[in-house]
C-alpha cells in the first residue's frame, strides 16, 4: 500500500523553519573568541535534520544544498576549521537562501536557481578556503565544476534558460592573439548577457605588464542556448583558460521572456565591476535598477503568497486542562438533561444550581481555549537579533540588542499582526536612532549604542516598548519640518506628546538622506494605523540626547472583552473594565466650565475633562442633560484620565468583539462591537480615541 506522503509536507516546513530559525539564532549568538562546541552541535543538528527531511520528501534541491551546510559546520565542530566571521556570515546568507527555497517549494512556485548557485560556490569557496572576490564570495571555475557535477535527477530535469561560466585566462592568453572582448559579443549574440569582472587579481601598477591577462569574469548568458555552441566559442582558449559552465534551469510552463529574466543579473561588489552587454538594454545602470526592481517584486510576492493552513504548537497541560473542563461540562449537561425529564417546581433551586455550575464551567472552558491561542511574544522578537546584525554591519555601527519580556503571551492573532509595525519601530531606532561610534564617544557616551526591545503585562494589555540610548527626537527640528511641509501653522501651540507625535502625520521623514532602510517619510503613519486596527495604541517619550521609547498598548486578545455595559438613551455601549478607575454622581460645587475648552470635575484635587457621551455620539433619547443628575464614569488610557457623562451602568459582561471596520468602516472613538444577550449590537468604545474625539 502506497503512502500519501504529501500528507506530511506542513508539518516538515513547519519544522524545517523553526530549524533555520534555530540556526540563525545560533549563528548569531557565536562568540568567536570562545565558541560552545554545543552551540555548533545545536546548529548541525538543525541542518542535518533539514537535509534528512527534504530527502525524505524528494526535495533534492534542498538536501543538496544543505549537505554542503552540514559539511562546513562538520569540520567546525570536530575542530578541523576555525570558525570565523566571514564563515558565519556565508552560513547566515545561505540560511536566508534556504529560506527562500523552502518558501517556493511550499508556495509551488519556481526556487531562484541563480540565488542558489551563487550561495553554494560561496559555501564551496568557504570550504576550499578560497579568496573570496568579496566578503562572502569569488566565482572560481574549481567551484563552479563541484556545483555542476551535482545536476538534477532526470525525474526532475527543468528546461535550460540560460548559463552561469566561469572564465579565468592564463597569464599568456593575449600573447595567443585570442581577445576574450570578441568572445563576450560572440555570447551576446546568443542572448542577453551580463558579465561581472573580478579586479583582485590585478597587480599594482609598476607589477603590471600589459601582455598578461589578470583579469577574470563570471558570465551570465539567458537563452535557450545549447551547450555547443558555448563550447565553440571557448574552443579555441581551452588549453589557455580555466572554465567552468553551470546551466540555469527554468520550469518549460512557466519560462519568462528573455528581457524580463529575475535570477542571473550579477551585483557589482567590491573589486568586481558589472557589466551588461545585451542590445536590449541601453546601460549597464538600467540592467542593474532593473534587476533590483526584479528582485524585489519577487520577494513581495512571496510574502504576498498563501502559507498554506497555519498551525500552533500547545503544551500538553493546556489540552489536559481542556478535556478536563470538558468533562465537567458533560456532567453538569446530564444532570440538567435528568432535571429537565421530571422536572417539579420543588427541584428549582436544583436547576438553579445546575444553571450556575453550566455557567460557571462555560467560562472556565472559554478560558482554557483562550489560553490555547496564546503564544509567547518570543515569536515575533526571535527575528530582531538578525535585524540588528545586518543593519549594525551595513551602518558601521555597534548596537546591542536586549530581548526583556520574551516570554509573555498574547493571543495568536496579535502576533501574527504585530511583526511588520515592530520591524519599522526597530529597524528606526538603528538607523536614525543609535548614533556612529565616533559621535557616541564626543558626547561621552560608550560607542555601542543598546536598543531594547520589552514586553509586558498592564492590566487587560500587553506594553510592547522600542527603546534606544541614541540621539532622541529634537522637538525644535520636527516643529520646523512640520511647518516646512505645511502640517502645521507657524504660530501653532504644540505639547512636547503633540510634537512627538507629528512624526505619525503621512509623509513626515527628518531623515537627512534616503537610504534603503529608512528616511523616506512611509512607515510611522501606517505604524499606528496597523496598531490602531489591532485595538492598541502607540505613544513616544523623548530626550534630546538621551534616547527615545516607543510604547505600544495592545489588548491580549482580540476575540473575547471583559466589559462594563452603561446606557446613554435608548443606546447601550461597553466600557473595558480594565479601563474604568471608578463611577460617582458628581455635585454643583466641584464642576468647573472653562470657556472654548469645555467641562472639568474636581477629583482628589486634580481637574478632570467630561465628555458628554450623548452629544458625542448624538443621542437624543438621553434621560438627563444635567451633570449632577446623571453618572459619572472616570476612565484612563494612554495615560490619560477623563470622565464619560452616562445615564447608568448596566453591569459586566464578557463580550464577543466583532470588527467593525471590516463589516462597515473606522470610527474615531469605537474599537469594534459586540452582539448582546437580546440580539442587539452594542458598541464598543476605545478611550484614547474618544479623549482625542472630545478634543476636537
Amino acid at each position: 500500500m502506497s503512502i500519501d506522503m504529501a500528507q506530511f509536507h506542513q508539518v516538515f516546513f513547519e519544522e524545517s523553519f523553526e530549524g533555520l530559525d534555530a540556526m540563525e539564532s545560533g549563528l548569531l549568538n557565536l562568540d568567536l573568541g570562545d565558541v560552545n562546541v554545543e552551540d555548533i552541535n545545536t546548529i548541525f543538528r538543525a541542518a542535518h535534520s533539514i537535509k534528512g527531511g527534504s530527502g525524505t520528501f524528494g526535495f533534492t534541491a534542498v538536501s543538496d544544498f544543505t549537505h554542503v551546510m552540514e559539511t562546513l559546520l562538520d569540520e567546525m565542530r570536530d575542530g578541523r576549521r576555525k570558525i570565523t566571521q566571514p564563515a558565519v556570515d556565508v552560513l547566515l546568507g545561505s540560511v536566508d537562501c534556504l529560506r527562500d527555497m523552502l518558501q517556493s517549494i511550499q508556495n509551488g512556485s519556481e526556487v531562484d536557481q541563480s540565488d542558489v548557485a551563487e550561495h553554494k560556490l560561496a559555501l564551496d569557496n568557504e570550504l576550499n578556503n578560497a579568496v573570496p572576490s568579496s566578503s562572502a564570495e569569488r566565482h572560481t571555475p574549481e567551484a563552479l565544476a563541484s556545483n555542476s557535477a551535482k545536476a538534477l535527477p532526470a525525474d526532475e530535469a527543468k528546461q535550460i534558460a540560460g548559463w552561469v561560466i566561469a572564465f579565468s585566462p592564463h597569464l599568456h592568453l593575449l600573447k595567443t592573439g585570442n581577445e576574450p572582448v570578441r568572445m563576450f559579443r560572440e555570447l551576446a549574440s546568443l542572448g542577453h548577457l551580463t558579465t561581472t569582472v573580478d579586479l583582485q587579481g590585478v597587480p599594482d601598477l609598476y607589477d603590471l605588464d600589459p601582455e598578461e591577462c589578470h583579469l577574470s569574469w563570471k558570465l551570465s548568458v539567458l537563452g535557450d542556448i545549447p551547450e555547443t555552441e558555448i563550447d565553440e566559442i571557448f574552443d579555441w582558449v581551452e588549453d589557455d583558460c580555466d572554465l567552468a559552465k553551470q546551466p540555469i534551469y527554468q520550469t518549460p510552463t512557466e519560462a519568462p521572456p528573455l528581457h524580463s529574466a529575475p535570477d542571473v543579473a550579477i551585483n557589482p561588489a567590491a573589486n568586481c565591476v558589472s557589466k551588461d552587454v545585451s542590445p536590449e538594454l541601453t546601460s549597464a545602470e538600467e540592467s542593474e535598477s532593473n534587476s533590483l526592481e526584479r528582485k524585489s517584486g519577487k520577494k513581495e510576492d512571496a510574502k504576498a503568497a498563501p502559507k498554506g493552513s497555519s498551525s500552533i504548537r500547545v503544551d500538553t497541560s493546556k489540552i489536559d486542562t481542556l478535556i478536563n473542563m470538558v468533562g465537567e461540562l458533560v456532567i453538569t449537561q446530564s444532570m440538567l438533561s435528568l432535571l429537565g425529564e421530571h422536572f417539579e417546581l420543588n427541584k428549582l433551586d436544583q436547576l438553579k444550581n445546575g444553571l450556575s455550575q453550566l455557567e460557571r464551567h462555560t467560562r472556565e472552558l472559554q478560558e482554557s481555549v483562550m489560553n490555547i491561542r496564546m503564544l509567547p511574544i518570543s515569536f515575533v522578537f526571535s527575528r530582531f537579533p538578525r535585524l540588528a546584525h545586518d543593519i549594525s554591519s551595513k551602518l558601521g555601527k555597534k548596537i546591542e540588542l536586549k530581548l526583556v519580556g520574551e516570554n509573555t503571551e498574547v493571543d495568536k492573532t496579535v502576533v501574527e499582526l504585530l511583526s511588520d509595525p515592530l520591524v519599522h519601530l526597530v529597524r528606526n531606532s538603528l538607523d536614525h536612532g543609535i548614533e556612529m561610534p565616533d559621535v557616541r564617544l564626543a558626547a561621552g557616551k560608550p560607542e555601542t549604542g543598546t536598543v531594547t526591545l520589552e514586553a509586558y503585562h498592564r492590566g487587560g494589555n500587553i506594553v510592547i516598548e522600542v527603546a534606544d540610548d541614541g540621539k532622541g527626537l529634537d522637538k525644535d527640528k520636527l516643529r520646523a519640518k512640520a511647518i516646512e511641509k505645511g502640517l502645521i501653522d507657524a504660530d501653532a501651540i504644540l505639547s512636547d506628546k503633540q510634537t512627538y507625535e507629528l512624526i505619525f502625520m503621512p509623509g513626515f521623514s527628518t531623515a537627512e538622506k534616503l537610504t534603503d532602510i529608512s528616511g523616506r517619510g512611509v512607515g510611522m503613519d501606517v505604524v499606528r494605523r496597523n496598531i490602531q486596527a489591532l485595538g492598541g495604541n502607540i505613544e513616544i517619550l523623548s530626550e534630546l540626547g538621551k534616547g527615545s521609547t516607543i510604547s505600544i498598548h495592545l489588548p491580549l486578545t482580540l476575540a473575547i472583552l471583559d466589559g462594563q455595559s452603561i446606557a446613554v438613551g435608548d443606546e447601550t455601549y461597553i466600557l473595558p473594565l480594565g479601563s474604568i478607575i471608578e463611577s460617582l454622581h458628581v455635585k454643583e460645587d466641584r464642576l468647573n466650565r472653562v470657556a472654548g475648552k469645555g467641562e472639568t470635575f474636581l477629583l482628589r484635587g486634580q481637574y478632570l475633562p467630561i465628555i458628554r457621551m450623548h452629544q458625542i455620539f448624538n443621542v437624543l433619547s438621553a434621560k438627563t442633560t444635567k451633570l449632577t443628575e446623571g453618572l459619572i464614569v472616570v476612565v484612563e488610557g494612554q495615560g490619560l484620565r477623563c470622565g464619560l457623562f452616562v445615564d447608568d451602568l448596566l453591569g459586566q459582561q464578557q463580550v464577543v468583539i466583532k470588527s467593525l471596520e471590516a463589516n462597515y468602516r473606522r470610527i474615531e472613538g469605537v474599537s469594534g462591537a459586540t452582539i448582546l444577550g437580546d440580539g442587539s449590537v452594542a458598541l464598543i468604545l476605545d478611550i484614547p480615541g474618544l479623549v482625542r474625539l472630545a478634543n476636537q
